[in-house]
């Protein structure tokens, strides 16, 4: 079995190293990454210039692109024989509810799927590494429940999201929904060093919403989140609505 792993935390991140090494205990792993920090770049391509993959001395590939280049690249040429499945993180930090439309981390896992690929992100909701390095068994362990499914569903991708607790207090798994994160005070207005009016974005206050079986409810209870997402964004109830619309 051939496994692409990828991340956007860059090809030095401990959460990289971290899945990889777990996926080695299923199969080959092909390690292909960007080469510096890509969180928040979505699903963002790099067009308007070439891009050079270089190969490091452990044999894993770094990009000066995006995640979602990584895949393209990693799937289209430098992985000849083509992965079974693409694995994206371990993140450092959380993608629940509407982080997923941002993050670089699910992104090239949808990017797996849009090139016939199974695609999985995983990210670790806390910041201490230690305690995510804990995750390495139970990781391994979903890993093989993941790959030993016969037929994976086609044009979905599952969302997986650690507690920021020790992998020995986890509670077990949930299946889980998007929940929904609103920021506030996430904009900071700034004066650069001539006087002149800039913004940093980040930061802030995060309210959550959500029922019971949101992500981020489960994750603060303990549990693992799984999340399926789906890559049909049709909202299928207003199709009649639409239909029923005239320019006259």
């Amino acid at each position: 079995m051939n496994i692409l792993v990828t991340n956007d935390d860059g090809i030095l991140a401990p959460g990289l190293a971290l899945l990889a090494d777990v996926c080695r205990e299923v199969g080959t792993v092909t390690v292909v990454a960007p080469d510096r920090e890509q969180s928040g770049t979505s699903h963002s391509l790099t067009l308007h210039r070439p891009l050079r993959p270089a190969r490091r001395p452990d044999g894993a590939w770094q990009i000066d692109g995006t995640p979602t280049d990584c895949v393209m690249l990693a799937i289209q040429a430098l992985m000849p024989e083509g992965p079974d499945f693409v694995f994206s993180g371990v993140n450092h930090g959380p993608n629940m509810g509407e982080d997923v439309l941002y993050s670089g981390t699910v992104s090239a896992a949808m990017e797996a799927v849009t090139l016939g690929v199974p695609g999985i992100g995983i990210s670790f909701t806390g910041n201490q590494l230690e305690t995510m390095a804990s995750y390495r068994d139970l990781l391994v362990q979903l890993v093989r429940k993941i790959t030993s499914v016969p037929s994976f569903p086609e044009h979905t991708l599952l969302n997986v999201n650690l507690p920021s607790i020790p992998a020995s207090e986890v509670r077990g798994i949930q299946v889980t929904k998007l929940g929904s994160r609103y920021f506030s005070d996430s904009l900071t207005r700034m004066k650069d060093p001539w006087g002149r009016e800039i913004f940093w974005i980040g930061g802030g206050t995060i309210t959550w919403t959500g029922t019971e079986n949101a992500d981020h409810i489960a994750v603060a209870s303990g549990f693992l989140s799984v999340t399926p997402l789906h890559m049909d964004l049709t909202n299928y109830s207003l199709l009649e609505t639409v239909k029923g619309w005239s320019l006259e």
